[in-house]
Parts: C-alpha cells; structure tokens; sequence
C-alpha cells in the first residue's frame, strides 16, 4: 500500500514513489525555461510585496490631479457638448477656466 498523508480537514493525500519523484525531477531538470535556482539566485529573491514598495505600478500621479464631483447642469448644456464628440467633458472643463479666467471670482463668491 502506498505512503498516504491524513490533512486536517479529513483528507488522503497519497505520496509519490520514488520512482515517480524521480520522474518528476527529471522532468524539471530538462525544462529549459524554468531551471532550478542556484544559491545565489535564492540568496538575491525578495518577497514581491518589497518590490512594490520599491516601484510604485501603474500610471505616475499626475501634478494636478482631477477631482470627481456630481454636478447637476442644464440638459440643453450637457447636449451641446455632447454633441461636439469625444473629449466633450475636456472641452466643458476649459470652457469653465476661460471664464474664470475672465471673469474672476471675489472673495464672497469664493466663499471666503
């Protein structure tokens, strides 16, 4: 009868012969693209939650970053910019800084 294991959960692992591990092996020592690690490739690993700490992923922060708000607006607003296209929402955010910038706000209208 073969080696078994009992897991805690009640379970029956049955454990590889020999002859079966040494399959294995053989199979591992002649994959080209997986080789077994040396020493000093085992000394030089890190755990990859010390890499991300190291490289942040993904797109860098942006200086200015946009901030999202629900806004309600006119439907006749939102339709004639709408219908200029994609970037439509760009083009609604220069059209409130032109105006700001000519038309600037007191400081009660800022709510200061």
């Amino acid at each position: 009868m073969p080696d078994t294991i009992k897991t805690r959960s009640g379970r029956t692992l049955i454990m590889n012969t020999p002859e079966e591990d040494a399959e294995i092996q053989r199979g591992i020592d002649a994959d080209p693209d997986n080789p077994e690690w040396t020493a000093e490739e085992m000394a030089r690993a890190r755990p990859f939650s010390e890499l991300i700490a190291q490289k942040r992923m993904g797109r860098p922060p942006k200086d200015s970053p946009k901030e999202q708000v629900s806004v309600r607006y006119d439907a006749d607003i939102l339709a004639a910019f709408r219908a200029t296209g994609d970037g439509w929402q760009t083009r609604m955010n220069d059209a409130l800084r032109t105006y700001l910038a000519e038309h600037p706000l007191t400081a009660t209208e800022r709510g200061c």
